[in-house]
């Protein structure tokens, strides 16, 4: 039986470790500053997903944010969380640098960028 995630997508089986359940649970850390998660604010770039080990390069709005340290803790945490997971590893990129343009569309469009 296929379960249904808020938002309509489906669930993967039990100990099926996939790209969208690691979204997901990234879904839930937020940047306390602007209170957005890090999905929405286009702040992770790549998800790389290699049976039940996750490799994810994120960035942040600044090389000098006050919250990175914060924000990498509460990914890597919300990674570790998810049920069979096996090594989850979180990269801070820098190339390219972030923009507001990588803000979800809707999101952005409400912030008024």
């Amino acid at each position: 039986m296929t379960q249904i995630a808020d938002g309509g997508a489906a669930l993967p089986a039990p100990g099926q470790l996939t790209e969208d359940l690691v979204r997901l649970a990234l879904r839930r850390v937020k940047d306390p500053e602007l209170n957005l998660n890090i999905i929405d604010l286009g702040l992770v770039y790549e998800i790389r997903v290699d049976g039940n080990n996750v490799d994810v390069d994120m960035s942040l709005t600044s090389p000098g944010c006050p919250s990175g340290p914060e924000i990498m803790g509460d990914a890597e945490q919300q990674l570790q969380a998810i049920e069979g997971i096996g090594n989850a590893m979180v990269h801070l990129v820098w190339s390219p640098m972030w923009t507001p343009d990588r803000i979800e569309p809707r999101v952005r469009a409400y912030l008024g960028f």
